[in-house]
């Protein structure tokens, strides 16, 4: 049931993207962004790599001849908690991801419950105190969580249209920072000279307007009303007008709604706490929708996180202009207590394998985080995001 992926991933071939993060919806009021520490020399971005070819799903088994479920190990727990952080609002993603959690639930023969906590701090925190035992982490909310507490380790790493990298992209509701009028149906990839522009049905993530036909990606997407989405806009501008701005940012354990952003504005001599006016929008979306009502003249998401608002907002994308974007960074992760039985962990990992092999499950990991498929996660792949995090001075999860 993965057609739509590797259609999606033949159009991406040679380009470059995870949101994660994923990533959180909670009404927040605006708050001090963590103090930074001196700028250092500025790296090139490195180019997207492409996810190696995704693994078969494990062959069903039969179920045993009386009729009864397979019996459960007796080293398993009678139920876990798995932990979700909001990239849309926080009601809706509790909706959405339940047909997992029910699928879930059925695969392991256990009892699942999945929480949306308010923000990624939330989660961090939960799964250190050993309340959730699983969760869907942003790459610096993985970082922040194992590297403080010890009991964590990434199971699954996202890939999204055949790329395990994703970037954050700055956007604008003011035109007037491009360098060249925006353009609609675009939108902005890294590359080995930069930062690009390419056509929309080009881009490794799927960008708002673009819905899949019959023969891929195509220009067609409509808001569930049937209105037409307008196709998102793109244009080349300089980070640096954001001095003296308001920036609504994602949260402050979000890697590309804060983390690498905010390394960005360091290494173009802003400091993200006290050149900008910091406003912490608790999800992507509400970031999107910040900038879209002119609550703030700039704002940073997941690429491309205008999707997520564009059946309320179907001109979203004429009206949120992206303009620059971060460099590439390792997809968002599923984690799990290093304590829970590793019969378990495998059990959990066949089973989102196996359900994004369904039509339902490609319609709701699709929905929740843009997933199209997953792959085994590596630890040293996420060396980079604590680097950003360590360049500034951030080694704890924000209070």
């Amino acid at each position: 049931m993965r057609t739509r992926k590797m259609l999606a991933g033949a159009c991406a071939l040679g380009l470059v993207v995870a949101a994660c993060g994923s990533d959180d919806d909670s009404d927040s009021s605006s708050t001090d962004a963590p103090a930074t520490t001196e700028a250092p020399d500025a790296t090139e971005a490195p180019e997207a790599t492409e996810a190696p070819e995704a693994t078969e799903a494990p062959a069903a088994t039969d179920a045993p001849d009386d009729g009864e479920a397979a019996a459960v190990p007796d080293d398993w727990p009678d139920s876990i908690v798995f932990g979700f952080v909001p990239s849309q609002e926080q009601e809706s993603l509790q909706d959405d991801i339940q047909p997992f959690i029910d699928v879930l639930e059925d695969g392991l023969g256990i009892e699942v419950e999945g929480v949306v906590t308010n923000d990624y701090t939330g989660l961090v925190t939960s799964m250190g105190a050993g309340t959730a035992d699983l969760g869907a982490f942003g790459p610096f909310g993985y970082v922040l969580g194992k590297d403080n507490f010890g009991n964590i380790e990434a199971l699954i790493q996202s890939i999204r249209f055949g790329s395990a990298t994703y970037h954050g992209q700055w956007f604008t509701n003011d035109p007037s920072i491009c360098a060249e009028p925006p353009v609609p149906a675009t939108a902005l990839e890294n590359s080995g000279d930069g930062i690009v522009q390419v056509d929309a049905l080009e881009a490794v993530a799927l960008q708002v307007g673009v819905a899949f036909g019959d023969d891929g990606p195509e220009m067609t997407d409509t808001a569930e009303d049937g209105t037409p989405i307008s196709p998102g806009s793109s244009c080349i501008g300089d980070i640096s007008a954001v001095a003296g701005e308001e920036v609504a940012f994602v949260s402050e354990s979000s890697t590309s709604g804060y983390l690498f952003p905010a390394l960005e504005l360091v290494n173009a001599g802003i400091d993200p706490q006290t050149d900008v006016t910091p406003v912490f929008a608790g999800s992507h979306d509400a970031a999107v929708t910040a900038v879209y009502n002119g609550d703030a003249k700039y704002g940073l998401s997941f690429d491309d996180a205008r999707r997520n608002i564009r059946d309320e907002q179907p001109d979203v994308g004429e009206n949120v202009i992206v303009f620059s974007i971060t460099r590439e960074i390792p997809n968002d992760v599923v984690a799990v207590r290093s304590d829970l039985p590793d019969s378990l962990k495998t059990a959990v990992y066949d089973t989102v394998d196996a359900y994004l092999d369904t039509e339902e499950g490609e319609a709701v990991f699709d929905e929740i985080y843009s997933w199209t498929d997953i792959r085994p996660a590596v630890e040293s792949d996420f060396d980079i995001v604590r680097e950003a995090a360590s360049e500034l001075g951030i080694s704890e999860p924000p209070e």
